[in-house]
């Protein structure tokens, strides 16, 4: 049986108003209360590049920075979130790419490029805490390639990490 978010059928209550910050912007969802934030990103604002991968928050595709710490959007309702401040992989840098984008690139990182998005934020939100992670840390993360690019992934990380630090 399919999640019923999976098929986009609409659920039999009313909507109502959550607002929240998304990406910097002021926005008024007039949405069932119930409905995960992956959907209401993706489908009423049309931020894509969160990618729906399970429906079950076994992935982390799905991942978005909300109040500084990264969530799996696919579990987490808009109700939930009044008055938060989301950040999707469109909203990460602004003007050119994060360094966790610039190493991925460098990195050669992405194959099918379903898990990159969630990746590149749930980093970017450990690393604004642990600036060079840990493999602990990095072991901790919901998000999985299942590609094999997890070595690739480390490199990455470790070349933001780089990048991050003061010249000396």
């Amino acid at each position: 049986m399919a999640p019923a978010f999976a098929t986009r059928k609409p659920v039999a209550t009313s909507s109502v108003v959550t607002s929240m910050t998304v990406n910097g912007e002021p926005i008024r969802y007039r949405l069932n209360p119930d409905t995960p934030l992956l959907w209401a990103l993706r489908d009423a604002s049309n931020l894509t590049g969160t990618k729906y991968g399970c429906d079950s928050a076994d992935c982390g595709s799905c991942t978005v920075i909300v109040d500084g710490r990264a969530v799996l959007s696919c579990v987490v309702t808009i109700a939930a979130l009044e008055g938060a401040e989301v950040v999707t992989i469109e909203g990460l840098a602004s003007g050119r790419a994060h360094p966790l984008q610039q190493a991925w690139a460098a990195e050669q990182v992405t194959q099918c490029g379903r898990c990159d998005p969630g990746f590149i934020t749930a980093l970017a939100a450990l690393m604004r805490s642990s600036p060079d992670p840990t493999s602990d840390e990095l072991d901790a993360l919901p998000n999985r390639c299942r590609c094999g690019a997890g070595p690739r992934i480390l490199r990455a990380v470790s070349g933001a990490a780089k990048a991050g630090r003061p010249q000396r």
